[in-house]
């Protein structure tokens, strides 16, 4: 019998998680598993990522997140009452729970952030559906009312997950960590599972794929907390048992309870979840009656190429390439793509907002006649194929760049026209070069800050090269020889 890990953390569990996300669906590959979760901290940022690797690797994905549930409500700020969260585990079932996943990200992110991103109770039970949930880590709401002695409180908390989940979404989940308290936990949780005929659910808290990695993880968690290593009082995890366990093992740890590995099976297989791309998503843009997105584009373009090139504008090389592009846009597609992005310049232009377009949007000549670029491409020899080309099907990409301390009005605009539902920002993660690395373990190892900066300034900075530890021991000598000491 196999088993699935349903409780994984991966490096988008920031500073916390230490599993790369090729590696870790790798390694569940290689441990013959099914399927395997991914279930950050509070955020979905890797899920997209997790998806595509899975399906790659013929590992069945199931998506999920640890979130944070305030001990109030989400918008109490008490550092007294509110600052210590509870976790708890969820995972989509279907399309629908993977939508209140990321309702309920997003929610934690930008109304319930506390010291971490919550949600609360009334939230949770408006976006339950289509969600598998367990009573979580020892962090959870029953576990730590068990832990505090509090049988009442945890039978209570109980009573809300199986109201809202129903005995079928709800699953009490049962870990093995060196924590001494976890055994009578467990102890606790199965006994009390009784009152509800529960159904009960083995998982690992990983934090990183292999066993030897604890010690990676470790500093991590040190750089985190910015303490070093040697502080006896930092945060740390309890052993280096947090690691993508076989099946094997696992079967092992729970073998007076072999419903918990079966469940994990069960759960895999109800996890249903299709992230494939399934075309382009465009906002409807409305046009003028009688009029098609495409006939629009092309009286506007007729327009601005007047306003553009005056008395040029019949010149046959100016016309013949107009007529190529508009071909190329509207049998791609893109036609509603050009008249959102020339709208988003044209409300810039009437609020007196600065901005300009840059990249490869530059050799189309739509793009110029509707205002969107400034460089007239057929003079400077621009090539439209760098932009847009019929051979390889993509969307167009044209970056636009407004002025910092007006850019909020853009957004705005956007939602007013096409809806929150339609606009969103996209994140960009930041990772640490090679000298910043060095330096930072070197700090969290105690290290003299002249040895540490001798080591760091042997790694060459190449702007628009960035050099990676392993490129730097194979082509710096001097940082061989330190290596090699």
């Amino acid at each position: 019998m196999s088993f699935v890990h349903l409780h994984c953390h991966s490096e988008y569990s920031l500073l916390d998680g230490f599993s790369n996300l090729k590696q870790l669906v790798r390694r569940a590959r290689e441990l013959a598993m099914p399927a395997i979760a991914l279930t950050d901290h509070g955020a979905m940022h890797g899920v997209i990522e997790f998806y595509t690797q899975a399906v790659e690797q013929g590992v069945k994905p199931i998506i999920g997140v640890e979130a944070y549930l305030a001990p109030r409500g989400m918008a109490d700020r008490d550092p007294k009452l509110d600052k210590r969260s509870f976790h708890l585990l969820l995972l989509a079932e279907n399309q629908t729970g993977y939508q209140n996943l990321l309702r309920i990200a997003s929610a934690a992110q930008l109304q319930g952030f506390y010291y971490y991103p919550r949600i609360d109770h009334d939230f949770l039970a408006a976006h339950s559906a289509g969600l598998i949930c367990t009573s979580g880590c020892m962090s959870a709401e029953a576990p730590r009312a068990l832990q505090e002695g509090n049988l009442d409180e945890a039978r209570r908390k109980l009573d809300w997950y199986y109201d809202v989940f129903g005995p079928e979404r709800f699953f009490i989940e049962l870990q093995h960590h060196n924590i001494k308290e976890l055994l009578e936990l467990n102890r606790q949780l199965i006994e009390i599972g009784g009152r509800y005929n529960a159904r009960f659910v083995a998982t690992n808290d990983v934090h990183y794929i292999h066993q030897a990695d604890a010690r990676l993880q470790d500093i991590l968690l040190a750089i985190q907390t910015g303490c070093v290593l040697k502080d006896p009082n930092r945060m740390r995890m309890t052993d280096n048992s947090y690691y993508l366990r076989a099946p094997a093992e696992m079967q092992a740890l729970f073998a007076e309870v072999p419903e918990a590995i079966r469940n994990t099976l069960l759960i895999a297989e109800r996890c249903n979840v299709d992230l494939t791309s399934k075309g382009y998503h465009l906002p409807e843009f409305p046009v003028p009656p009688g009029h098609t997105a495409e006939t629009y584009l092309r009286e506007l373009c007729q327009a601005g190429l007047r306003r553009r090139y005056g008395a040029r504008a019949d010149e046959p090389a100016i016309r013949d390439r107009l007529e190529y592009e508009l071909g190329v846009i509207v049998k791609m597609g893109f036609a509603a793509y050009f008249l959102i992005v020339s709208d988003l310049c044209r409300e810039a232009r009437a609020q007196g907002i600065w901005y300009t377009a840059r990249g490869s949007a530059a050799g189309s000549m739509v793009a110029y006649v509707l205002d969107i670029t400034l460089v007239e491409p057929v003079d400077h020899g621009l090539i439209f194929e760098r932009f847009l080309n019929p051979g390889r099907i993509s969307m167009p990409d044209i970056d636009l760049d407004f002025q910092d301390d007006r850019r909020h009005r853009m957004l705005e605009y956007c939602v007013r026209k096409y809806g929150d539902d339609k606009v969103a920002q996209i994140i960009t993660f930041g990772t640490l070069g090679a000298r910043a690395a060095i330096r930072d373990v070197g700090r969290v190892m105690d290290i003299p800050l002249p040895e540490v900066d001798r080591v760091a300034k042997t790694i060459p900075n190449i702007p628009g090269k960035p050099m990676t530890i392993a490129g730097a021991l194979e082509d710096v000598i001097e940082l061989r020889q330190i290596y090699d000491e």
